[in-house]
């Protein structure tokens, strides 16, 4: 063949080989939920591009074969041109020169230039690859049974499960990528946080409980939900660790504030839920027994505390507010480096707060925290010390703590 011919064929097998690395980068990299979402839309090559993924072992059989057939191919048209031109030192120049060129032309700018744009360089490539496969069908087999073969004898496990963690990551690549918000992060982790939480993270404890007892009068029930603006309030028969049931706001205005029931007529039965059962299935124990409230009881049978479906919900979406509620930040800061924080906040949210990584405690709040870190229940002016962090008690009690100072120390001491 003439000198011309082999340098027209040298150029179709570079570009070949170009276009074969292009379309292994296109379809490896391609998101398949957005070609999902336009097969969706009626686009016939998306969607065929989601079948050859499907079948991407006989896919990629197919273009390593090209691959290598237009490059071996390459590498012997350009031998013979540099033999002709230069004697037998054409033979070494021959490879110097096709390596630079086969990575350059056939490897690197392909790769990149399919990657910016896999899904349409994908639906592009996907007939001309679909016609290849046919045609290379016999060999394609040959390597499916090879590669089963293999598979047996090394005993591979498929991996193409993808875990929690590994979808969380992808997740938050997508947040940092542009693709999804801040907050519809929150909600997926809020959402595959769900069914691992247990009813004691986010309870309200024994003391919080507004309660009465059965024989209260009107005139006290009255008060109590004028008070602290609550739509439901549990009775007790002898003490709170016996409550038998909650009346409704409303029943109770129209039935007996009202009208001539007794509480006990509006009296609605309460269930109760042990403290490690999951706020998911809380949350079906609720729905099935179509209330609102529910008594976490203790290994004993006593109150341990109560949970609501708006504590629930609120794991999924954020605090819950509605036009009568005094919103109440957890976390204020009053100075360059002094903050307020209410020790019924949570501790992980403190921690990501001020950049303490991990919590190493078995408490959920920041009082049960400071309580470990004081060893008893402190007084008010008594101080703490936990890494760059001190911690002054503004307002306690004999059995809590209930407010913070912070002050975050310019430098960390190494003894802590």
């Amino acid at each position: 063949m003439s000198t011309t011919g082999l340098l027209v064929l040298l150029c179709v097998c570079i570009i070949l080989s170009g276009i074969f690395s292009a379309t292994e980068t296109a379809f490896s990299s391609c998101n398949s939920i957005r070609l999902k979402s336009l097969a969706q839309d009626g686009n016939r090559r998306a969607q065929k591009v989601l079948d050859m993924v499907d079948r991407y072992d006989e896919f990629l059989s197919t273009i390593l074969i090209g691959n290598n057939v237009v490059n071996i191919g390459a590498s012997a048209i350009a031998t013979v041109l540099f033999v002709r031109a230069m004697g037998d030192i054409g033979a070494t120049w021959a490879t110097l020169v096709l390596t630079v060129v086969i990575l350059i032309f056939g490897e690197v700018s392909p790769k990149s230039i399919a990657k910016e744009r896999p899904e349409s360089f994908a639906m592009t490539m996907v007939s001309p690859v679909r016609g290849l496969m046919v045609l290379l069908t016999p060999l394609n087999k040959l390597f499916s049974w090879w590669t089963g073969f293999l598979a047996r004898v090394f005993k591979v496990q498929n991996q193409d499960e993808v875990t929690e963690g590994e979808f969380l990551t992808m997740v938050d690549e997508a947040e940092s990528g542009g693709g999804i918000d801040r907050e519809d992060t929150e909600l997926i982790h809020s959402v595959l946080e769900f069914n691992d939480t247990p009813v004691s993270e986010i309870f309200t404890p024994r003391v919080d409980i507004v309660a009465l007892p059965l024989k209260a009068r009107k005139q006290e029930i009255m008060e109590t939900f004028r008070e602290y603006d609550y739509s439901r309030i549990p009775l007790y028969d002898e003490n709170i660790d016996d409550i038998i049931g909650f009346i409704h706001l409303k029943d109770f205005y129209d039935e007996v504030w009202f009208g001539d029931k007794t509480v006990a007529d509006i009296l609605n039965p309460v269930i109760f839920l042990p403290p490690t059962m999951k706020i998911s299935k809380v949350l079906e124990k609720l729905q099935q027994k179509q209330t609102h409230l529910a008594i976490v009881a203790d290994e004993f049978g006593g109150t341990d505390g109560l949970i609501t479906m708006e504590d629930i919900l609120e794991e999924l979406v954020g605090e819950i507010y509605d036009e009568h509620d005094e919103v109440e930040k957890e976390i204020v800061k009053t100075g360059r480096m002094d903050y307020i924080v209410r020790c019924t906040c949570e501790l992980d949210k403190m921690f990501e707060r001020f950049g303490l990584g991990e919590p190493e405690s078995e408490s959920n709040t920041v009082g049960g925290w400071l309580l470990e870190q004081f060893g008893e229940i402190p007084s008010r002016g008594d101080t703490v010390r936990y890494r760059n962090l001190q911690f002054t008690v503004l307002l306690c009690d004999e059995r809590k703590i209930d407010q913070v100072r912070v002050k975050v120390m310019e430098h960390e001491d190494t003894d802590h």
